[in-house]
C-alpha cells in the first residue's frame, strides 16, 4: 500500500495527470494520433496521487500552488529533495528512493508514457518517498522555490552535440538550476557520452565551480566501492545496454555555486563516434563555444 503525503491522504492533492489535460498546449496536438498504450498508460497513471502535472494555462495565470511547499504540504517532512530531470522511465528516481528513505524524489520529464514504469513500481511498492512531475525542464524553477532543492542528477541526457543551448549542462541550464538549488546544491551527471562528459567538466572549470568527484571510467574507478555512493551502482535499462557495448560509464558531480552569469567553454570537442539508441551519428568537429 502506498505511503501517501497528507496533502494526498487528506484528498487535498493539487494535480492530478490525465491524457485530456496535457502541460503545454503544443502537447494536446499529439494525443489525438498516440497509440491505444500511450493513451492506457495515461488513463492508468490519472490514477495515480504522486504523478503530477499543471496545466499550462492555469500555471501561467495562478501559478504553482506547491512551489515552496513541497516539503510542508506535499511529503510532510524536512527532508531533502532531489531531482531527477529527464528521468525517462523513472528507474532512478525510484532507485534513489529505495537506497534513500530519508531523501525526497521527484523524477521530471514531459514524455508521460516513459514515466508510466517508474510511478507503477514506487505505487505498488508503497514509496511515500518518491513523485512524478510531467513538465519541461524549462519551466522549472516555476515549480521550485529559491533554495528549494538540494540535489540534481542528470541521468543519460541527450548531448545535444549541434545545439549547444539544449545541453542539460549548458550555462543556460546551469543559471535555472542556480534558481532553485540551495546554497552549494549538487549536480550529479551520468552519461555514456564523452562529448557531453568533456562539455561539462570544461562548463564547470570555466565557471569555477568545485568538483567533487570526475571519473571518465565509473566501473574501474573505484567509487562505486565507495561508502555513500551506493546511487552511483543504479543501472538503468538503457545503462547496462552500453556497458554491453563497452562503452564506458562517466560520472561528475559539482557543486553549482552562486554566479552573476554562467558562461560556456571555449572549447572544441571531438563528437561521439557511435550510434546511440536515439543519436544519429556526428562525424564533425562540434564546439562547446555558443552564444547563449
Amino acid at each position: 500500500m502506498l505511503c501517501l503525503p497528507p496533502a494526498i491522504r487528506d484528498g487535498n492533492a493539487f494535480l492530478l495527470f490525465s491524457a485530456s489535460n496535457a502541460v503545454h498546449k503544443p502537447q494536446n496536438v499529439y494525443l489525438c494520433g498516440m497509440g491505444k498504450n500511450k493513451l492506457a498508460k495515461f488513463d492508468d497513471m490519472a490514477t495515480y496521487p504522486h504523478v503530477l502535472q499543471y496545466p499550462f494555462e492555469r500555471l501561467r495565470e495562478e501559478g504553482f500552488a506547491l512551489k515552496g511547499r513541497w516539503r510542508d504540504a506535499f511529503f510532510a517532512n524536512a527532508n531533502p529533495i532531489v531531482l531527477e530531470l529527464g528521468c525517462g522511465k523513472g528507474e532512478y528516481s525510484v532507485g534513489l528512493g529505495r537506497i534513500f528513505p530519508d531523501k525526497n524524489f521527484i523524477g521530471v520529464d514531459i514524455k508521460g508514457a516513459r514515466m508510466w514504469s517508474g510511478a507503477k513500481e514506487s505505487m505498488e511498492a508503497g514509496m511515500g518517498n518518491v513523485a512524478f512531475l510531467r513538465t519541461d525542464i524549462e519551466l522549472i524553477d516555476r515549480f521550485f522555490d529559491g533554495g528549494e532543492v538540494d540535489e540534481i542528477w542528470l541521468t543519460f541526457p541527450d548531448p545535444q552535440m549541434k545545439k549547444c543551448a539544449k545541453r542539460l549542462t549548458s550555462a543556460r541550464f546551469m543559471q535555472l538550476y542556480r534558481r532553485i538549488l540551495a546554497p552549494r546544491g549538487l549536480v550529479h551527471l551520468k552519461t555514456d557520452s564523452r562529448f557531453l562528459y568533456a562539455y561539462t567538466v570544461g562548463m564547470a572549470r570555466a565557471n569555477g565551480l568545485t568538483i567533487l568527484a570526475d571519473t571518465a571510467d565509473l566501473y574501474r574507478s573505484g567509487l562505486c566501492d565507495t561508502a555513500g555512493n551506493e546511487a552511483l551502482s543504479i543501472l538503468t535499462y538503457y545503462e547496462r545496454q552500453w556497458l554491453e557495448r563497452g562503452i564506458d560509464i562517466k560520472y561528475l558531480c559539482f557543486a553549482c555555486d552562486k554566479r552573476e552569469a554562467f558562461m560556456e567553454p571555449d572549447m572544441e570537442i571531438e563528437p561521439d563516434d557511435y550510434r546511440s539508441f536515439s543519436r544519429s551519428r556526428r562525424s564533425s568537429v562540434a564546439s562547446g563555444k555558443q552564444q547563449i
